[in-house]
């Protein structure tokens, strides 16, 4: 048996909590990976940490918040592991409560007593500028690819020349990459220069609105307690398998959140020329960089979910009136 443990390194009631549990994982015989949050921060950090990692993890035990537990859903890309989320941060909404002590947590998910929430993520496909339209052909990249050795070692370089370490930003864009994951949400913002966008918004090969305005976020169920929320869209239930886009300021009387069936494609096309009106994208709010700029944008339902434990506290209706509406 195999453990993962992803702590938030900032928080020392965490730090304190991943000790305890290396401790009782190592009575138990069990083997385990202590990883700290500020080791997740960039798609560079996040591959050396897989390359520690065995080819079966039994389970991921993540001490810490929401960010903490999104950092985790990108690490385990594409992998079939249950998260268990311990909360140690401020709003822990996707996290277990931590009262009952991280050992009795734990030990409850391994003998099989926990709920199991499958939450849908996103596939995003993204299309730059002078580039073929490969949804439009039927020739869809593979999500879980990754670029070369060579890629990765310019993607480090410059992130070592970050005076942030490239923490949050997502450079594998520049590396050609047009394939990203996401658990939350994709958001399509206005760029560096301020100024809003102009871009149309269709669902399956239907158009829906001409927007001018900040952007529009198309989140999955489980992003939908968090910027949709904030942007006005609606609380979405965690076993719903569509999306939701929600137009970010938008200049008009007459827009409003769009929910969507579970096949269905929201695409996003920024046909502006303008290089002062150019969008920037955020997945799961780290910053993806493009050589070019971006034309075209789809999400989708991916075909790799993420799976949630959890451990008593109510149902999510619960979570969200106590969270949200008091």
């Amino acid at each position: 048996m195999f453990i993962l443990i992803v702590r938030n390194n900032s928080n020392p009631q965490a730090t304190d909590a991943s000790l305890l549990l290396g401790a009782y994982l190592g009575s138990q015989g069990a083997g385990y990976l202590l990883v700290d949050s500020a080791q997740l921060g960039n798609d560079v950090l996040r591959a050396s940490v897989r390359a520690q990692l065995p080819d079966a993890v039994d389970l991921a035990v993540v001490l810490g918040g929401d960010g903490t537990i999104l950092q985790t859903a990108h690490l385990l890309e594409g992998a079939d592991v249950p998260v268990l989320g311990i909360n140690f941060g401020r709003l822990g909404f996707l996290a277990n409560g931590s009262d009952a002590g991280v050992v009795p947590l734990v030990a409850a998910a391994l003998a099989g007593e926990a709920a199991v929430e499958r939450r849908a993520a996103l596939r995003v496909d993204v299309v730059c500028d002078g580039e073929p339209d490969p949804v439009e052909a039927g020739e869809l990249p593979d999500v879980s690819s990754s670029c070369d050795d060579a890629c990765r070692a310019e993607a480090a370089r410059a992130s070592l020349d970050d005076p942030h370490g490239g923490f949050g930003v997502n450079r594998l864009g520049l590396c050609g990459v047009r394939a990203f994951y996401a658990l939350n949400e994709l958001a399509v913002t206005r760029g560096a220069m301020g100024r809003i966008i102009e871009f149309s918004l269709g669902i399956s090969g239907s158009s829906v609105a001409q927007m001018r305005g900040d952007g529009v976020v198309v989140a999955s169920a489980t992003g939908s307690t968090a910027y949709a929320l904030s942007a006005g869209g609606p609380l979405v239930a965690p076993g719903f398998q569509g999306l939701v886009a929600v137009p970010l300021a938008p200049h008009t009387l007459h827009t409003r959140a769009i929910v969507t069936g579970e096949s269905d494609v929201v695409e996003v096309a920024l046909d502006d020329r303008d290089a002062f009106r150019e969008a920037t994208l955020f997945a799961d709010g780290e910053l993806l960089l493009f050589e070019r700029p971006v034309r075209r944008v789809y999400v989708r339902r991916s075909d790799h979910p993420v799976t949630l434990l959890r451990c008593g506290g109510g149902t999510f209706y619960d979570r969200a009136s106590s969270v949200f509406f008091r």
